[in-house]
This record gives C-alpha cells, structure tokens and sequence, in this order.
C-alpha cells in the first residue's frame, strides 16, 4: 500500500494527510506503518503520529508549533480545536 501522509522531518509528531480520511480510515506512513485514523481528517491537515499528554509538544517541520491543549492518541486530527500555540 502507498503512503498517504508527508512526513516533512524526522522529529515531527505529525504527518500532513495526501487525501481525506474518514474515521477507520489506515495511514499509511512512507516507511510502510500503518494506523487507523480516530477522527475525520480534511487532506491537507495534521495527524498525529503518535500519543502525547496534555501539554505535549506538536512538532511539524521539526519545530515545536504548539501544545496539545489534551491528552491526544496516534491517529487523531491535530488543529486548532486540540492545540494551542507556544505563546499561550
């Protein structure tokens, strides 16, 4: 199966999505691993590579961009109704 996600750095916690995703839907990661995705995602958006607690550091282009403003799990959309930004 093909990878459905960019990873854009090796630190990043997240993956930009190729393609919409319905709840259930695999993410398939350039390395060939794959998980099921929690939340309906809009192509173009964050999701989460793996779980973070509350307070967690979202990494994306291997540069802290925001906290989670909840405990998160792998496979959910990471935006703004799930994230803060570092100055808050």
């Amino acid at each position: 199966m093909e990878s459905n996600v960019i990873v854009i750095h090796s630190r990043d916690n997240v993956a930009v999505l190729l393609q919409d995703m319905k709840i259930g839907d695999m993410v398939v990661l350039p390395d060939k691993s794959r998980f099921q995705a929690l939340s309906n995602i809009p192509c173009g958006h964050k999701v989460l590579l793996r779980d973070l607690p509350e307070g967690g550091a979202i990494i994306k282009y291997g540069e802290t961009i925001g906290r989670a403003n909840a405990p998160l799990k792998r496979g959910d959309w990471v935006h703004t109704h799930n994230m803060m930004g570092e100055e808050e």
